[in-house]
């Protein structure tokens, strides 16, 4: 269980966040200077440097989405150039790629983030440019949203109700391996659902049918919260409260729930933890976008009370479970049921070892659910918020400081002790060791970067950093 360090605060990790963008820079232009696009995307590092893995290009959202997030943690003009002219000459495919459940990672975290400074005035307000990434976040939102599995509208779920909105219809954004798999991981992607209805947009169906993204936002979540996540009700024999399913499968021709499985966790009944790290983030700062709706717009759903419900169950269920099955400085293994942690012995009851001979850390999961368990710490307030806020800064201590931090400039990366897709062995094993350590992902480095923006802006009196 993770060992809350309760005196933490923003401003007392203000010289650790901006150490952190000091090497983050300097990484930045490193990858920039050696990176061949022609390559692909860099997904993560092997002996240090970056490189492709052909799966889904879900990752180049996050290599210059991490440039404009430097621009704003540091002022410096040179990463908002790379930020707005890498977006401009590389991104437009994903826009409007129909093939992925990744809108979220890709567009969100360059066109939106691009977005979010203008409207906050740190970058020149020119209208063309601005309508330009509203309407790229429109056609995401769409695209994304069109990704589209219907259930049987019988099927039980948290709001339990049949829908009265024509647009409404009980289902899930599928992902790249096909209508009958729902991810964990897509509940992140629900920001590009969520921005292109702050700016109005909707998707249009057969017969010019106006299909709402706020309803297939609400959809999803719902039928996420029910099928991939556990609430200790006797679902299974595995049903323990906060537990995450990677996958859930449907059976595409009558709508009914099939099983849990995962592609990159251990087992269906274990939980990766990057699955239940992706739930913890998305949920929470769905939570701080439903926030500002009126109950007008959520009636449909059962009003603003219900829909809350079933955002904040889903997000404190699991933001507990992290807490108690993760290592006392906060960095998790890649997954709770995974073999080799029974050799490990009372592994919970100390910090996390990345280099053991036995189960690899995973130090993305670490950074993503921080930034979940801070949120969520905001989101409730109080001295119920403040067990998650202060938990989320705990694991950004340590993740601040060696040996999750790199500091060695010939490592391309900035988060050390990340793990891809442990079942496939793509992580690379260094000699001597017996399993993946010290190499860097794509979207832990963005995720830290993201992490340490929240908290460096709330330190210097800062607006909120939020997607919408």
């Amino acid at each position: 269980m993770i060992k809350i360090n309760h005196s933490l605060t923003a401003k007392s990790l203000q010289p650790k966040l901006e150490r952190l963008f000091d090497l983050s820079g300097r990484k930045i232009l490193g990858i920039q200077r050696a990176w061949n696009p022609a390559n692909g995307t860099p997904v993560f590092t092997v002996r240090g440097r970056y490189t492709s893995r052909g799966w889904t290009e879900w990752t180049q959202g996050f290599q210059f989405g991490s440039a404009v997030l430097q621009y704003d943690a540091t002022g410096d003009e040179k990463f908002l150039a790379m930020g707005r002219s890498k977006t401009v000459e590389l991104m437009a495919t994903h826009v409007s790629h129909i093939g992925v459940h990744d809108h979220g990672f890709n567009n969100v975290s360059t066109y939106g983030n691009l977005l979010r400074l203008m409207r906050e005035g740190r970058m020149d307000v020119n209208e063309w440019e601005k309508n330009f990434y509203e309407l790229a976040l429109k056609i995401s939102g769409a695209v994304q949203a069109a990704r589209w599995t219907p259930i049987n509208p019988a099927s039980r779920t948290m709001l339990n109700r049949v829908p009265s909105h024509p647009s409404a219809e009980r289902g899930y954004i599928h992902t790249f391996n096909g209508p009958h798999s729902l991810f964990a991981d897509t509940i992140r992607s629900l920001r590009a659902l969520a921005v292109a209805h702050e700016l109005g947009h909707v998707l249009m169906g057969e017969g010019d049918r106006k299909i709402s993204l706020l309803a297939r936002l609400v959809e999803h979540a719902d039928t996420t919260a029910t099928f991939n996540v556990y609430y200790g009700e006797g679902r299974d024999a595995y049903d323990v409260r906060g537990r995450v399913a990677h996958e859930s499968v449907f059976n595409v021709n009558d709508g009914n729930y099939r099983c849990p499985n995962s592609q990159q966790g251990y087992s269906p009944f274990s939980t990766w933890t990057r699955g239940l790290a992706w739930i913890i983030c998305g949920y929470a700062e769905q939570l701080e976008f439903f926030k500002t709706l009126d109950d007008a717009k959520l009636k449909p759903f059962g009003g603003h009370k219900a829909v809350t419900r079933m955002l904040l169950n889903t997000a404190l269920a699991t933001a507990d479970f992290y807490i108690e099955n993760t290592p006392t400085d906060g960095v998790p293994y890649w997954d709770t049921g995974a073999p080799g942690l029974a050799k490990l012995g009372g592994y919970l009851d100390r910090p996390a070892d990345p280099f053991n001979f036995h189960e690899p850390v995973d130090s993305s999961a670490a950074v993503i659910a921080a930034q979940g368990l801070i949120r969520l710490g905001n989101y409730l307030g109080g001295a119920k918020g403040r067990r998650y806020l202060q938990a989320g800064l705990t694991v950004t201590d340590t993740l601040l400081a060696e040996p999750y931090l790199s500091t060695k400039p010939a490592h391309e990366g900035l988060l050390l002790h990340s793990i891809y897709h442990r079942p496939n062995g793509w992580d690379h094993v260094p000699p001597g060791s017996k399993i993946p350590r010290g190499e860097s992902s794509m979207w832990g480095d963005y995720h830290a970067r993201e992490l340490a923006l929240l908290l460096l802006r709330e330190a210097k009196g800062r607006p909120y950093l939020k997607f919408f």
